[in-house]
């Protein structure tokens, strides 16, 4: 079912525009619930709620248009000092707010929003007659569930423990084709919408529309035009600037070219004297200086400020912290910290959880806090910043910290790991069985993880980023989640190893040291290959056995002396063919396991790029 058949274009720059301008909404009721006398936050939600009223009132979005313009009603009253905000219309705020991304929701899938659940919109227009809101928390207030009724939405809300309260006059309207929206003062006729819809030209500018457009009318959809979702997850905004750059790029990379073109013919020719070689060298120095330069600006049209993924959890925090009682302030610093765009949404699901866990696990309550002598309210940082080719993400609590011998003890108990093997871990080991798959410090089942429930994951995707975590916490005092991610996947950093005459990549960033291997340096302890390396005995894996290949009677001459994690082993091979930074092109169709994807060397041949963590999982009796 598509709502919006003929109007996608004008669709795509509406959710793109829009949604960004929800989440600066977003982040400024943050702030405004911390300076809620800052006259210009009310200014700017007030003109962000009305451009979105105005653009979807361009698609015949009805539902939504009525739900901006009371919220938008309701901010112009608390810009002209004719009501003030409290903590419980600011819940009813934060509703509306959550009730507008539903409708984008909706949106995304090409449909028409249902209309918002009665009860938010008896909540905003009791705020904007003046009269006193529910003061129970969020946590405390009815179980509500929604019923879609003729297209029409019906609140059953839970009462009391006897049985549900029904709206029933809201359900004889939706059997009987009464207008709910109307009944609780609002309006679908399409002529008074678009009165209420002002500033037609303001509305152009934001949302993109051609001066020739007329609402209600289709716009062609072009051949190979793909659907407004697909087009939001694919594309990217980039300044004019890099995009300069990478032109500008693109035509000394032309000329130079051409001047290899006409040096090639005179070599052709039989003019290669010394000053044509010279000028020939000159010229391939020149080409990879340009290449290398165009590689990087590329990239840097991928990179994003990793603050739009930071401003969406200071009010994940606000809402999971009023819902359990506690005064829980999320700081955030480093939002200007660029990374790949395409790391910054897989980043998206750990950080969640590190915030939910900081939130419910992490920091006490208020009267915890008072009696343990700290400030009621707690503070959780989360903070972003580029050290070399790296970014590291930390995420800090104030609050209770974490026993290490408490985890092991648990870890003892759900049979994660044994006595013997649990009395030799230190501290820092301890902690790091958090991330063991069923692992969790809490005996009750919730709807909000405790640190621990599904760390695993948490650990996993990061390592999918070829990134590493570690944890710091003292008891009494708080936790830090430090999280260390290369800049960018697209390009990867490797060292080229041979086995025979196949060459195989491995990340860099995995490699502590080269080592030569001479014979008799490899000895075997219990079965298995092991080699001394400044005093610590560490364990052999060829290569070839990694790898599945059958093993060779050729002793090997390179050792590479790899660490993952806390974990370190060396890795033998014929030799090496130094390092290369490459780009990486996957293999859609067939992907062998343990391949991350493939490359080519200078010489022209195509060299295999290993994924370490996979092959090492099927390996048995190994490192």
């Amino acid at each position: 079912m598509n709502d919006f058949a003929g109007m996608e274009d004008l669709l795509s720059d509406f959710l793109l525009e829009a949604g960004e301008m929800l989440s600066d909404v977003d982040s400024k009721l943050m702030d405004l619930e911390k300076r809620p006398e800052d006259s210009n936050l009310l200014n700017d939600i007030f003109r962000g709620f009305h451009t979105i009223k105005g653009g979807a009132g361009f698609l015949n979005a009805t539902e939504l248009v009525a739900l901006c313009h009371l919220t938008e009603n309701l901010f112009d009253k608390l810009r002209n000092r004719e009501l003030k905000l409290s903590a419980e219309l600011m819940d009813v705020i934060f509703s509306a707010t959550a009730e507008v991304k539903n409708m984008f929701t909706s949106l995304h899938q090409n449909q028409q929003p249902h209309a918002a659940p009665v009860q938010m919109l008896d909540d905003l227009k009791r705020a904007l007659t003046g009269r006193p809101m529910p003061t129970a928390a969020p946590a405390t207030s009815p179980v509500a569930s929604r019923l879609d009724v003729g297209g029409a939405s019906v609140i059953l809300s839970q009462a009391n423990e006897n049985g549900d309260d029904v709206d029933w006059d809201a359900l004889y309207g939706a059997l009987h084709g009464e207008d709910i929206v109307e009944k609780v003062g609002l309006t679908r006729d399409p002529q008074k919408i678009a009165e209420a819809v002002s500033e037609e030209e303001s509305t152009k500018k934001a949302f993109g529309r051609r001066s020739n457009d007329v609402p209600g009318t289709t716009v062609g959809r072009r051949d190979g035009d793909v659907s407004v979702k697909e087009a939001k997850e694919s594309t990217i905004r980039v300044e004019t600037s890099r995009l300069d750059q990478v032109l500008n790029l693109s035509g000394e990379i032309g000329l130079t070219k051409n001047r290899l073109t006409h040096l090639r013919s005179n070599i052709m020719q039989g003019n290669n004297d010394l000053d044509t070689l010279r000028e020939l060298d000159q010229s391939v120095s020149q080409l990879d200086m340009l290449v290398v330069n165009l590689q990087n600006a590329v990239m840097k049209t991928r990179m994003q400020p990793i603050g739009r993924l930071f401003n969406k959890y200071p009010r994940l925090a606000r809402d999971l912290a009023r819902s359990l009682d506690k005064d829980v302030e999320l700081v955030l610093s480093g939002e200007e910290t660029e990374m790949d765009k395409t790391m910054i949404e897989d980043l998206n699901d750990p950080l969640v959880h590190l915030v939910r866990n900081a939130v419910d696990h992490g920091v006490e309550t208020v009267e915890q806090r008072r009696a343990s002598g700290k400030p009621e309210k707690s503070q959780v940082q989360l903070s972003a910043r580029q050290e070399g080719d790296h970014i590291v993400i930390t995420i800090l609590d104030d609050g209770r910290g974490m026993q290490p011998e408490v985890i092991r003890n648990k870890a003892i108990e759900k049979g994660l790991l044994s006595n013997e093997v649990a009395n030799t871990l230190d501290e820092n080991q301890c902690l790091e069985l958090i991330f063991l798959p069923g692992f969790s410090t809490k005996d009750e089942i919730s709807s909000v993880s405790g640190r621990g429930v599904g760390m695993d994951v948490v650990k996993t995707n990061i390592q999918k980023l070829n990134g590493t975590i570690r944890i710091q916490s003292e008891p009494g005092k708080g936790s830090v989640f430090e999280i260390s991610l290369p800049l960018t996947l697209a390009i990867l950093p490797v060292l080229i190893l041979r086995l025979g005459d196949q060459s195989f990549a491995v990340p860099l960033s995995m490699v502590r040291e080269i080592l030569s291997v001479s014979h008799g340096q490899i000895h075997q302890v219990s079965g298995k290959a092991t080699m001394v390396v400044r005093g610590e005995v560490l364990p052999v894996l060829p290569l070839s056995r990694l790898i599945g290949w059958e093993a060779s009677d050729r002793e090997p001459e390179v050792g590479v002396l790899m660490q993952i994690g806390n974990n370190s082993f060396i890795l033998s091979a014929d030799g090496f063919a130094g390092h290369d930074d490459v780009v990486i092109k996957s293999l859609d169709t067939f992907r062998p396991k343990g391949v991350a994807g493939v490359t080519m060397s200078s010489e022209g041949d195509i060299v295999l790029i290993l994924d370490i963590k996979e092959l090492l999982s099927d390996v048995r009796g190994g490192c």
